[in-house]
């Protein structure tokens, strides 16, 4: 029987039937959310087959665990999370799972910033402790799939090679940037650790989690703020609520200067659908509002 004729009659062709084996022959792999699955696939590449709970544009903070991701769990071989208490649920969903393999917490070796008291989670802003997410799932994976050590290894090393240059770039860029004029306002406070990276002044609506609305005390405190600093650039996050960020913008006459991708990549295909391209969209955003205005020719 033929290609056409096994397609026709709904079985799979020898190069399909190939890759399903291939592929279930990989062990699988679970990050709690989309930028954590993006480093585990560059980092495993071909040798592990990668999932995530949360995908791209979801919002993590305020995820609720269906059926479906019990069972995604229950196949998997490793589970990759933040940590940090950034995955409020997934000690739950584990228990419900009934997986009993290796968690890896990938922030193990940093050292949080602490915010309100509690550590912030979102470490991976900072491309020195990406290095560190990137090295603890070499070590995760090389031990999971031995076999395939040296080649997880090398991609590791490649992957952290790009992370170099796109970080010395972006500094360069920043660099025309004068110090004091480093400033702007997000939605929630999860750019601390971008922040501290490359000496920008950042300052939010809400705290490091979305699960809240801030007062009306907190957003007068806010705008007392903008006006004292002349913070005049906003910017809204790919997975909050756009309304309170107009609301601020309408009532200080500031300008929202574009999107920053906080907790999670963009779909496939678009401006921040991975890691590398979420920290490069994310500065030069910042970067082109700080930038000024370009005189028009009469």
């Amino acid at each position: 029987m033929g290609v056409v004729a096994l397609v026709l009659a709904g079985l799979p062709t020898p190069a399909q039937a190939q890759a399903a084996a291939a592929s279930a022959e990989r062990p699988r792999v679970v990050a709690s959310f989309s930028i954590l699955a993006d480093m585990a696939r560059e980092v495993g590449g071909d040798a592990v087959e990668v999932s995530s709970l949360v995908g791209p544009g979801g919002d993590a903070h305020v995820y609720e665990p269906t059926p479906a991701a019990v069972r995604q769990l229950a196949a998997a071989q490793l589970v990759v999370v933040n940590g940090l208490r950034f995955e409020g649920w997934i000690d739950r969903l584990v228990a419900a799972s009934g997986y009993r393999g290796p968690v890896l917490v990938a922030t193990t070796g940093i050292r949080p910033r602490m915010v309100y008291g509690a550590p912030d989670p979102h470490a991976w802003h900072d491309p020195a402790n990406a290095r560190v997410y990137i090295e603890n799932l070499r070590v995760a994976l090389g031990r999971l799939v031995p076999a395939q050590a040296a080649a997880i290894d090398a991609r590791a090393a490649h992957y952290l090679q790009r992370l170099d240059a796109q970080d010395q770039r972006l500094r360069a860029l920043l660099a025309q940037v004068p110090a004091e004029q480093r400033r702007a306002i997000t939605s929630h406070d999860a750019f601390g650790y971008l922040a501290a990276a490359y000496g920008i002044r950042l300052a939010s609506v809400q705290g490091w989690t979305t699960a809240a609305e801030p007062s009306a005390a907190d957003l007068a405190r806010l705008m007392r703020q903008m006006k004292a600093e002349q913070t005049r650039a906003l910017f809204l996050e790919n997975t909050g609520n756009p309304r309170m960020m107009q609301r601020v913008a309408q009532d200080t006459g500031a300008v929202i200067g574009g999107t920053l991708y906080a907790d999670a990549l963009s779909p496939p295909g678009t401006a921040a659908d991975s890691y590398l391209k979420l920290l490069n969209h994310n500065l030069t955003t910042l970067i082109a509002a700080w930038q000024p205005p370009v005189a028009r020719t009469p």
